[in-house]
């Protein structure tokens, strides 16, 4: 199994926007995603974890999640990982507001 994290800006670049809390999910975040998931089993798809066409797996993982994840506040990070157990890919502003309470 592969596992992609991703930061998803290159030396000398600001974040994008849409990963500071527009959009659902990072411009290119979807964009992986739909490179990696064309023609790929769709069961699979649960967690950020999908199967390509050639049936590897992979995580696509946000930055972000890892970071709230291991915050140290059991209950914010609880809240987290409840709301990503929920997801096929990985909504990041959806994990700021669990995150937020």
């Amino acid at each position: 199994m592969g596992t992609l994290i991703r930061d998803w800006t290159r030396p000398g670049e600001t974040p994008c926007k849409s990963c500071k809390g527009s959009p659902h999910v990072c411009g290119l975040t979807i964009k992986h995603w739909q490179k990696l998931s064309a023609g790929g089993d769709e069961k699979a798809q649960q967690c950020g974890w999908l199967k390509n066409k050639y049936g590897i797996s992979w995580q696509v993982v946000p930055r972000v999640l890892i970071e709230l994840i291991r915050d140290p506040d059991p209950e914010k990070s609880g809240k987290v990982m409840e709301a990503m157990l929920q997801m096929k890919k990985i909504d990041i502003d959806m994990l700021r507001r669990a995150h937020a309470g």
